[in-house]
């Protein structure tokens, strides 16, 4: 496995996803597991594209409903 991982690639936690939008742990892990925002586990915890979180925006932007 290479060192180099695009950054669209990229595997965000909860947290991290939490302050990249700028919203609660709470709020971002009920989007997680209501399927707003999508997500998977690992275990017990909840993963998250980043690829998945831009198209999320995205579609915010447009106004799409979550």
């Amino acid at each position: 496995m290479t060192g180099n991982i695009d950054r669209e690639d990229e595997i965000m936690t909860i947290t991290e996803v939490a302050q990249y939008l700028k919203i609660s742990e709470v709020t971002t892990y009920k989007f997680v597991q209501q399927g707003k925002i999508p997500g998977f586990k690992i275990g017990r915890h909840w993963r998250v594209k980043r690829s998945d979180l831009v198209e999320f925006i995205e579609k915010q932007k447009r106004g799409e409903r979550i």
